[in-house]
């Protein structure tokens, strides 16, 4: 294996960064509201474990279908920034509905909406990261992007935390004040982001199976190995519940996406710099290995110590899978449909987290939360096989 020099964090160009703290911004704000979210369906809502699964693996889905065609769009007009701006700008015109909501339908259409416009940023961001990254620091790209993204995750629920606390868990005034940062992010897309152009050679004409087709074979081997994956790794509004069954109290929820981001965030960086240098799969596989120690530590808890600390090693697994997986995206693709690729990518993943969650809310309702732990920990165990099998690394 040829050696690679390391790279100042600074080499990475300033669009990734832009882009890093957009993200930041938009996830403060999402998790400020999603933190608290599961618990303010079942408390103050009334609504079941099951039903919470149903919504957020719905919410999710419609995030992945639309990513398919924002980024086949992106590749077909050559433009990127226009359809970045409008999903995060969908997103923070959500963010009073949740204020307002009296009832479940209202919190339903606020998540379709919500991940509509994450569909509509999603593939198009990625490929313009893609776009902005010399291939020698792609990894690093990828995971300085998802670390930003990840200190906005833990920004979020401690932001919410400390409202609670001082407004006497007033869910309501948390979901307001999350428009703020919303607001910041979409500024920053307009006055701080400016993409490089695409060359028309060879750019996808439209949406086509012919299209799809020229994606080679590891491109697909990433998706089937992603797949996997998601199954296991269901919606966290299950980590919000596990803890809540354990007595934290509802004020103090939020702590889980703390301490899970915080860990997400310290690690996106350095593992994907480090497989820059050494590859990703070795990398992929230690990260599998880490999603099945959590889930046995989470269907085993009995107490928050132990939650947390299933959290936490849910937060390592997360930093070490989720920037490779965009990463091998971007290195298996052709750059003429790199949006489209990220779209397909997005949609695979999102069907099988649809599946997952409702798998999981039944698996709640019907046995226990261990049994939803134990059932990610057998799915993450096929995948993982899957990974000992694929030789597709272009690293």
């Amino acid at each position: 294996m040829a050696a690679v020099s390391p790279v100042p964090v600074s080499a990475i160009p300033k669009g990734v960064w832009a882009l890093g703290f957009v993200s930041l911004l938009m996830d403060t704000s999402s998790e400020m509201i999603h933190s608290l979210l599961p618990v303010f369906l079942t408390s103050v809502l009334g609504v079941s474990a099951l039903s919470v699964g149903i919504i957020e693996g719905i919410a999710e889905a419609t995030a992945a279908i639309t990513k398919v065609f924002s980024g086949a769009i992106s590749d077909w007009v050559g433009k990127r920034k226009p359809l970045v701006l409008f999903g995060y700008g969908l997103a923070a015109l959500t963010k009073p509905v949740f204020a307002l909501a009296p009832t479940v339908g209202w919190v339903i259409t606020a998540r379709f909406a919500d991940r509509l416009g994450k569909g509509m940023r999603g593939a198009p961001r990625d490929a313009l990261v893609a776009d902005l990254t010399p291939p020698p620091l792609m990894g690093a790209a990828f995971g300085l992007r998802q670390s930003l993204d990840t200190v906005g995750a833990f920004a979020g629920p401690l932001i919410a935390i400390l409202v609670m606390a001082l407004a006497s868990d007033d869910y309501r005034l948390v979901f307001w004040l999350a428009t703020v940062p919303a607001l910041l992010a979409v500024l920053l897309i307009v006055f701080g982001i400016h993409e490089p152009t695409i060359h028309k050679e060879g750019r996808a004409s439209h949406l086509s199976w012919a299209e799809v087709k020229r994606f080679p074979l590891a491109f697909w081997a990433v998706v089937a190995i992603a797949m996997l994956m998601t199954l296991a790794r269901f919606s966290e509004g299950f980590l919000l519940l596990r803890a809540q069954s354990v007595g934290l109290q509802a004020a103090l929820v939020p702590l889980v996406f703390v301490v899970m981001n915080i860990v997400y965030a310290g690690s996106s960086y350095p593992i994907g710099h480090l497989s820059d240098k050494l590859g990703r799969r070795g990398l992929l596989l230690a990260g599998f290995g880490v999603l099945i120690l959590a889930d046995g530590v989470l269907a085993g808890a009995s107490d928050i110590g132990q939650v947390m600390a299933g959290v936490a090693l849910w937060g390592l697994h997360m930093g070490m899978t989720q920037g490779l997986l965009a990463a091998l995206v971007a290195d298996t693709a052709p750059a003429a449909v790199r949006g489209t690729a990220f779209g397909v990518f997005n949609l695979a993943s999102g069907l099988a987290l649809l599946l997952a969650s409702v798998i999981a809310g039944w698996l709640w309702t019907a046995i226990g939360p261990a049994a939803t732990f134990e059932a990610g920990a057998a799915f993450t165990a096929v995948a993982l096989l899957a990974l000992l099998f694929w030789r597709g690394d272009t690293r």
